[in-house]
């Protein structure tokens, strides 16, 4: 099984390592910092040894990394891994803020779904089943989400059940909620947020949630 450090280590965008498998132009490494599309997260970009990395994706515990053809690496090479930092960093801060607001959702909508999610690095989207304009909660969404990055809380994410790979999230005194993607450590990371409601059918509502810069 593929050693994930992007979870003890998301901030992390260079790492020494070695191939563990080859198929074709598909390989697989010991351990890994490249984050694979999960969740509605996107995955990092990047390379593996210099060579692009065209797709990461999961299988069961492992993720496996298309290269380009002709990549030439065996089993047992060493390789460097660098990731796209900037990109990382605004997916986790995109991701939490995504995160925050699905909660707020739920505290405050009962019987609300999620029927689908996307992080990308430009903006993320939640989508509901919800009869309802959604809009008229993004005054209370924005005060009690611009409290929590106001007041730099901690994120602990860490293993529910490592045996299976699952992880969370927690917020003390907010939310602790299941997910394995990567996670800032501080709430006061993730910037000014900017909410817009866009409907995507009858019955189905749409946040799309964008990001500020930070210093």
């Amino acid at each position: 099984m593929t050693i994930k450090l992007f979870w003890q280590e998301p901030y992390c965008t260079t790492l020494d390592t070695r191939i563990a498998a080859v198929g074709d132009d598909v390989v697989r490494l010991e351990e890994t910092i490249f984050y694979a599309f999960s969740g509605g997260q996107e995955s990092d970009a990047g390379t593996i040894a210099g060579r692009k990395v065209l797709e990461a994706r999961k299988d069961q515990g492992d993720i496996l990394y298309t290269l380009e053809p002709g990549h030439g690496l065996k089993v047992g090479d060493p390789v460097t891994i660098e990731v796209d930092g900037t990109r990382r960093r605004k997916l986790m801060r995109l991701h939490l803020a995504a995160e925050i607001i699905l909660e707020l959702a739920y505290q405050n909508l009962p019987g609300i779904q999620k029927i689908g999610a996307h992080i990308a690095e430009d903006k993320a989207r939640i989508d509901f089943e919800w009869p309802e304009n959604i809009s008229k909660l993004f005054p209370m969404m924005q005060d009690k989400a611009g409290a929590l990055i106001a007041a730099d809380h901690e994120i602990v994410s860490a293993y529910s059940d490592e045996a299976n790979q699952r992880r969370y999230w927690e917020i003390d005194g907010f939310a602790r909620v299941p997910c394995g993607g990567t996670h800032l450590k501080r709430t006061g990371e993730i910037g000014a947020i900017a909410l817009k409601r866009v409907n995507i059918g009858k019955g189905k509502e749409r946040i799309e949630i964008r990001v500020g810069d930070v210093g």
